[in-house]
């Protein structure tokens, strides 16, 4: 099957405008224009495209909240890809992004908006000057701008560059950030769809790159077309990707409802050495860890089914660990990942994180006790549903679930830091009783 969203896999050159347009590129938009605004938005809510940044929010409906007499609307694109695994929106900035533009211009012309901005994240500084190169080119064919296509609507499109926080992934971070604030989240209400809430406090809809790659395709074969495609409650393509302990890292588009199996062995080609899989992190750091079974590997992918076995599909960017792999070390790395990228804004996520890594510090350097593994399990409790976004919950699932599923490989530290302090006592002890003549030199010095 023909990739509907890395299309530069069967198009050499697709990111040049000629060779887009020569594909059907831009075909989305003219159609969309022939339409009126309330159409093109039950088009894409007939379809049943879910949000591809994560949380997997009908996007038809997201727009349908922007109000239609408001003067000033926007639509921003979240290109700041900061979650660890993730790199899907970068290929198609990089290789496809003319079907980004045409999907983002399709996008504001449903809700009728003012402008478009496309926020990416700071380490995309090189392709984020690309792509201006590349809605530069539309502008000149008269795609965005002034009166796009003669149809009396008109709408700009800007880049802007982040500074590499992971937080300003989050929505209403992200557009603090692009309005010169500092990158932390709002209080809500109001929703970026409302007065208030979006950017510069006007009506605004923020939608992942990956989700906007969608439309132009929704846009020419329709939404009973797009439902053919994966399940009826999560249809659609969706970009898999890979990384970790596997063969062939990289992205795979496969239709939503692939299992992990077809994935990680099909496409992935199973892990090296012919190690077996120890855990899944099918979202990567902020999902809960997946501890792999048959059962397990033989679930579908969709955002449903995902649920069901205790874990988040979220962008899909599948960590794989194998068998070698040491839980308390990975659950670690984690830990200090988000008590670095915390905003500090929240007392919860900003003190836990803080707690959760010097927790682990014990344990990693052999001093750890069993009522660190009570705390392991109390402080990340603490965090759960009571900060401003979800980063305090994405801290607190690799703790949570490792500590749940993999509880015997941090009791076999606690256990080692036992038997290394048993250790270290008997010999302060020999030390003690040598010199006060109790002992054999040969005795207190470890001899026969």
């Amino acid at each position: 099957m023909a990739h509907i969203l890395l299309r530069d896999l069967d198009i050499p050159d697709i990111w040049q405008f000629d060779t887009y347009v020569a594909n059907g590129g831009y075909e989305g938009l003219r159609k969309a224009l022939q339409m009126t605004p309330p159409d093109v938005i039950q088009t894409v809510l007939d379809s049943n495209l879910r949000g591809r940044g994560g949380a997997g929010f009908s996007t038809g409906r997201k727009w349908s909240f922007i109000p239609q007499d408001a003067a000033i609307k926007y639509v921003v694109v979240n290109a700041d890809e900061s979650e660890p695994g993730t790199f899907k929106d970068r290929q198609i900035i990089e290789k496809n992004p003319h079907q980004l533009v045409e999907g983002a211009m399709i996008a504001a012309y449903a809700i009728q908006a003012t402008a478009v901005y496309i926020y990416c994240r700071g380490e995309f500084w090189d392709i984020a000057h690309a792509l201006e190169e590349r809605i530069e080119e539309a502008r000149q064919a008269n795609l965005v701008g002034e009166n796009v296509l003669g149809s009396g609507w008109s709408c700009d499109m800007f880049v802007h560059l982040g500074a590499g926080a992971y937080i300003c992934g989050e929505e209403s971070a992200l557009l603090n950030s692009l309005q010169g604030l500092l990158g932390q989240p709002r209080v809500r209400p109001p929703f970026p769809a409302q007065k208030g809430g979006g950017l510069y406090y006007q009506p605004t809809v923020v939608n992942n790159v990956e989700t906007l790659a969608n439309v132009p395709w929704i846009m020419v074969n329709g939404p009973d077309a797009y439902k053919e495609i994966g399940t009826a409650q999560s249809p659609g393509p969706k970009i898999f990707c890979l990384s970790g302990h596997i063969e062939k890292p990289g992205n795979y588009e496969l239709p939503l409802g692939a299992t992990m199996r077809e994935l990680i062995f099909e496409h992935g080609g199973g892990i090296p050495g012919g190690k077996k899989l120890k855990g899944i992190l099918p979202s990567g750091a902020s999902g809960p860890v997946i501890r792999v079974t048959d059962e397990v590997l033989d679930t579908p992918m969709t955002y449903e089914e995902m649920a069901k076995i205790g874990s988040t599909l979220g962008s899909a960017s599948f960590i794989l660990m194998d068998e070698d792999t040491d839980i308390v070390w990975a659950a670690a790395k984690m830990t200090h990942f988000f008590k670095h990228e915390s905003c500090g804004k929240c007392t919860p996520c900003r003190e836990g994180t803080f707690w959760l890594e010097r927790i682990y510090e014990r344990l990693l350097r052999g001093e750890g006790t069993a009522h660190d593994l009570t705390l392991l399990e109390t402080v990340p409790a603490q965090m759960k549903g009571v900060t401003l976004c979800a980063l305090g919950d994405f801290a607190a699932n690799p703790v949570l679930v490792t500590v749940q599923l993999f509880r015997e490989e941090y009791e076999q530290y606690v256990a080692n830091a036992q038997a290394h302090q048993a250790q270290a006592v008997e010999a302060l002890q020999d030390v003690t009783r040598k010199e006060a003549g109790e002992l054999p030199e040969t005795v207190a010095e470890g001899g026969a």
